[in-house]
């Protein structure tokens, strides 16, 4: 797998989380917060995915170890669907070993999408030459900056967006086919998990949208305080998703402001959880809070436009609680069902488990 190129905090800062008020023309009295979810995501990934490596070629199958080497007219390519992979096609597999590694059409699920196929044999120099060494995890990082992130503007027109659904990955030979004279490289993009796995994608990268947004109704897990990929939303998840905003259908021209998105995509957003939900108390009742990031300049000039509008809490420190249950019914947050705060807006402490309940809160006069 490759590395994750999306942008990641300095060190020794973490995201941004400011306080909001949501819309008041929905009886949204509550206090919420935008935060820059995204950044949280790449950190937790990051680390793993820069360490994960795809082994493609030169694997084992029924006909023995693949041989393949493109400098030689008529080398033997015992791995017909890899052997001849091509820009433009798509791959999958299901095995861990990745011997069932086959082609498949770009609108059904795949894996990968293959942007350029570079034959490094034919570079100057000795690296690649008869006899050279494999080379390790860190010169495979830079062969694939060096080469992948090039080929992949080429593959989209220069409109690859770092920020979005996708993430650049290389495929290389093993140590084995290496040593049998395997010196091909496959570029493409692959749909990003935080676990650093790839994910199931369908439909070609040129034919959609890079955004990265999720279907309504999608939870994603939680590791560490931080979102992960989806899970069902009966397990303990970070944030649910609510609904899609297209900032297309408000912005024209060149990328509008934070503060101008900031503005437009909260009003959408609650007005799209009062719709969600059924009523528009109910984030305020469970506690929760409205979440949204923003599309840069990127990935505007990449000709995106969509983000989501997520629902969660945030952990005391940093981070995300784990919440179980959809928001559309009942819910625990860190274990508990949540306690709706008082009209006075002062929070009321949740009562201790088995303990009775507290007496009623004086109102003010």
């Amino acid at each position: 797998m490759s590395v994750d190129d999306e942008p990641k905090p300095m060190p020794g800062k973490t995201a941004r989380k400011r306080p909001l008020s949501m819309p008041t023309r929905v009886n949204l009295h509550l206090p919420a917060a935008k935060l820059r979810w995204g950044l949280l995501a790449v950190a937790a990934g990051a680390v793993i995915a820069a360490l994960v490596t795809l082994f493609v070629t030169g694997f084992r199958n029924d006909k023995g170890l693949e041989a393949h080497n493109p400098a030689v007219p008529g080398s033997t390519i015992l791995d017909k669907q890899f052997g001849t992979a091509d820009r433009g096609d798509c791959l999958t597999w299901s095995k861990p070993d990745r011997t069932d590694l086959t082609k498949v059409s770009c609108s059904g699920k795949h894996l990968f999408e293959v942007a350029a196929d570079i034959d490094m044999s034919k570079y100057p120099g000795v690296e690649f030459g008869p006899g050279s060494r494999f080379p390790d995890s860190l010169r495979l990082t830079e062969l694939k900056e060096e080469h992948c992130l090039p080929a992949v503007q080429n593959y989209l027109g220069g409109r690859y967006d770092p920020r979005g659904r996708y993430i650049i990955g290389l495929m290389y030979p093993s140590p084995d086919g290496w040593k049998h004279g395997d010196r091909t490289l496959r570029c493409g993009v692959q749909l990003g998990g935080a676990t650093g796995a790839a994910r199931p994608v369908t439909g070609s990268i040129l034919d959609g949208d890079q955004s990265k947004v999720y279907d309504r109704g999608t939870c994603l897990g939680i590791n560490q305080n931080l979102p992960t990929d989806p899970v069902d939303c009966a397990q303990q998840h970070a944030l649910e998703i609510v609904s899609t905003v297209d900032l297309g259908q408000h912005f024209q021209g060149p990328p509008p402001a934070k503060d101008e998105q900031d503005k437009y995509v909260q009003d959408e957003c609650a007005k799209a959880a009062t719709d969600y939900l059924g009523a528009p108390d109910v984030i305020r009742n469970k506690t929760l809070t409205m979440f949204f990031d923003f599309v840069d300049a990127r990935s505007w000039l990449a000709g995106n436009r969509k983000l989501d509008c997520m629902v969660g809490k945030g952990a005391d420190k940093e981070g995300f609680a784990p919440i179980t249950g959809s928001a559309k019914g009942d819910i625990q947050i860190n274990g508990q069902a949540p306690v709706p705060p008082p009209s006075n807006g002062r929070s009321t402490p949740s009562p201790l488990p088995g303990a009775a309940p507290l007496p009623p809160q004086p109102q003010p006069r």
